[in-house]
């Protein structure tokens, strides 16, 4: 991993060719001055997200860094073969929509730098305090955050955000599922991570599809859940093992 780079952004992409071009450019706004990288992941888009995103590099973007899977095999595996190929210590998440706000990251990366009072985190999660989704997506959203919150204990109100600043080391040794990026918080804290949460701007998507709706959000989320309880209850990583000297 290069030292040169302090955070690596990841994005995963489904068929957002018309959004990809004003976000990495408000990335790279964000983050001027900063020592970065950004990796989007095309999963499997079938319209010309990849065409898009190999125009913008060969435009003079040497920031990005591009993967491609031939079919698409969802956000968390995508978010997870990025965080392996990613060389800065630090990852900041972002959905592809557009919908979350890179103007964020730097505030985030404060809080990690420790310039807030706020030392020794492995998290910053999101929380986006305006949601500019549906009514029955905001209810189902409520809905999902209140279950998981009284079955994990997480305290997270808003752990469906897209937009969070975690330690790579942290992440890499969280275990992987499908859908695990849903459960980061929790998954943290199962491993004594230290987190804050940070309000953050949300904005209403300006072009595309979502690619999930309520129901099928509900019943993935529903069998994960009890997945992740169960995870959390057979762990036992709450003191360390202390080395003998004599």
């Amino acid at each position: 991993m290069s030292h040169d780079i302090f955070v690596s952004v990841l994005i995963p992409a489904k068929n957002e060719a018309n959004n990809l071009v004003p976000l990495i450019e408000e990335i790279r706004v964000a983050l001027a001055g900063e020592r970065y990288e950004i990796i989007v992941v095309d999963d499997g888009s079938t319209d010309t997200t990849l065409q898009e995103l190999g125009q913008i590099r060969n435009g003079g973007l040497s920031e990005l860094r591009i993967l491609h899977h031939d079919r698409s095999l969802g956000q968390s595996t995508s978010l997870y073969h990025a965080a392996q190929a990613a060389r800065g210590q630090w990852l900041a998440t972002l959905d592809g929509d557009g919908q979350n706000d890179p103007a964020d990251i730097p505030g985030m990366l404060a809080l990690v730098r420790g310039q807030q009072g706020v030392a020794d985190l492995q998290l910053v999660a999101g929380h986006r305090v305006n949601r500019r989704d549906t009514a029955s997506k905001r209810w189902a959203s409520r809905f999902a955050n209140g279950l998981r919150r009284r079955l994990l204990r997480d305290d997270t109100p808003d752990t469906g955000c897209g937009l969070k600043v975690i330690e790579r080391a942290a992440f890499l040794r969280l275990p992987y599922f499908d859908h695990m990026h849903r459960f980061i918080p929790a998954l943290i804290q199962r491993q004594n991570g230290r987190m804050v949460v940070h309000p953050v701007n949300h904005r209403a998507r300006t072009a595309g599809v979502s690619k999930y709706g309520n129901l099928d959000r509900a019943l993935v989320g529903i069998l994960d859940l009890f997945g992740v309880w169960w995870l959390i209850k057979r762990t036992r990583l709450n003191t360390d093992a202390q080395e003998v000297q004599q």
